[in-house]
């Protein structure tokens, strides 16, 4: 199947969340790492419901937006409209993000310090196993729209570079 008609053969990005996530929990159970108690316990616990909640937001705002322009949200399915408003205005991955902090967020909420390097291998692995390939696909179906907006809006966050 040509990446024109199909990003990935597989949804990798979903695939790469959960086994992390399982990994560090495995690594938690037979390794598990140093965490903190007390106030450095429950600031940690604070941080992870807030990255929780902004996963969860931005996962349902990204959602909402596939729905809106009927599209497809599965990321071994073709995009027949390129999204551009609501939280891609600010990330060509936003849901990508959510499942980074999402992963973080749990491991700082249950005290599986394993979960912080288990989200950030996952997202690395996520760029080279789907990201990269879904940009061939958005740059083949809609060509200079999708240049134009790759060039405005950054891969993950932060300021785009001129």
């Amino acid at each position: 199947m040509h990446i024109a008609e199909r990003p990935n053969t597989v949804p990798w990005p979903p695939i790469l969340y959960a086994t992390a996530g399982l990994l560090a929990l495995i690594l938690h159970w037979f390794r598990p790492l140093p965490w903190p108690t007390g106030a450095g316990a429950t600031a940690l616990l604070m941080l992870g419901i807030l990255a929780v909640c902004i996963s969860f937001a931005l996962d349902l705002s990204s959602a909402l937006a596939f729905r809106k322009h009927k599209t497809s949200i599965l990321p071994h399915r073709p995009a027949s409209e390129l999204i551009t408003t609501g939280p891609f205005a600010i990330s060509r991955n936003p849901i990508y993000i959510a499942h980074t902090l999402l992963t973080a967020g749990i491991g700082l909420i249950f005290g599986v310090a394993w979960m912080i390097p288990a989200s950030l291998i996952a997202a690395v692995l996520t760029h080279h196993l789907g990201i990269k390939r879904e940009e061939q696909h958005l740059d083949i179906s809609f060509g200079q729209q999708w240049r134009d907006y790759s060039s405005r809006v950054p891969r993950w966050l932060g300021r785009k570079r001129t």
